[in-house]
């Protein structure tokens, strides 16, 4: 078996360890569903997850058709965005990690990374201003992007298109993930990041995309579990959205497989800029 097939093994079983748990509450807690309209919410399900496997990112999208649509309590939104997109994401995980090379050391070991940052360095990240952390992430990412456009445009040398690191840039691969990995649990979003990394060592944009959905695919279904047994999330918004979500992942996936690399570089730098002013604006707007 290769490597790669034993990760898609692990990301099988503990997927399905998470299906059993959330499928089978929400089967023995029917009565508790909401009266909201299945259609909205499988239309939010889709066009979030469509975009997330475009690297954008569900949850501030999601968030924000929730709320105008008022189709989930506040109370709920965290335990229902994490319960509803864990199938996608891990959709996305499975399907990149199929269609997209990437060197198995280089992706094991980031994943992994991401994974011990979110478990051990939660407590440390937790301690840290949100607003400075929102603000100094957003102005590195402002300065990734246009350095980004600066190679696309010739000016100056960036980017490759290797797909996997070795040595001290395999070692900055690695600490750059456990920290994302860390920020994560206060609700930075891993993607953009991931992807600025990526691309910044030297890699394919394209290879972003199994490191970061994989990394995200790991870290969900346990989280996601804890949210169901304690009955913190929304059962039919969570239903609607893991099917309706499943079938934009794959209608988005082959978009980004076929893409151009030249066109997917673009649709990069435009992710990173679009998640660099979401959390200027945050930070902005953050009074702690």
């Amino acid at each position: 078996m290769s490597i790669i097939a034993a990760v898609q093994g692990a990301l099988v079983l503990v997927t399905a360890w998470f299906g059993v748990v959330f499928f089978g509450h929400a089967a023995k807690n029917k009565e508790q569903m909401s009266d909201k309209s299945w259609g909205k919410l499988s239309g939010v399900g889709f066009i979030a997850n469509f975009f997330d496997t475009l690297g954008i990112g569900s949850f501030a999208p999601t968030t924000a058709m929730f709320k105008a649509m008022d189709l989930v309590p506040d109370r709920l939104i965290p335990g229902t965005l994490n319960v509803s997109m864990t199938i996608p994401v891990v959709v996305e995980a499975l399907i990149f990690i199929t269609v997209i090379k990437v060197d198995p050391t280089t992706l094991i070991a980031m994943v992994a990374a991401s994974m011990v940052g979110a478990i051990f360095g939660a407590g440390i990240v937790s301690h840290l201003p949100e607003k400075k952390i929102q603000m100094g992430m957003g102005i590195a990412l402002m300065i990734v992007a246009f350095v980004f456009v600066a190679g696309l445009l010739k000016w100056m040398p960036v980017g490759g298109e290797a797909i996997g690191l070795e040595g001290a840039q395999l070692g900055i691969g690695v600490v750059g993930n456990f920290i994302l990995g860390a920020l994560m649990t206060i609700g930075i979003g891993l993607y953009a990041p991931c992807m600025a990394l990526v691309y910044a060592l030297g890699m394919s944009p394209k290879v972003a995309f199994p490191i970061m959905m994989c990394s995200c695919a790991f870290l969900m279904p346990a989280a996601s579990i804890k949210f169901v047994k304690e009955a913190a999330y929304d059962i039919k918004a969570s239903i609607a959205i893991t099917i309706a979500g499943s079938v934009g992942v794959l209608i988005a996936a082959y978009i980004v497989k076929e893409m151009p690399l030249e066109i997917l570089k673009w649709v990069v730098v435009c992710v990173i800029l679009y998640t660099s002013i979401t959390m200027l604006r945050a930070g902005m707007k953050n009074n702690d």
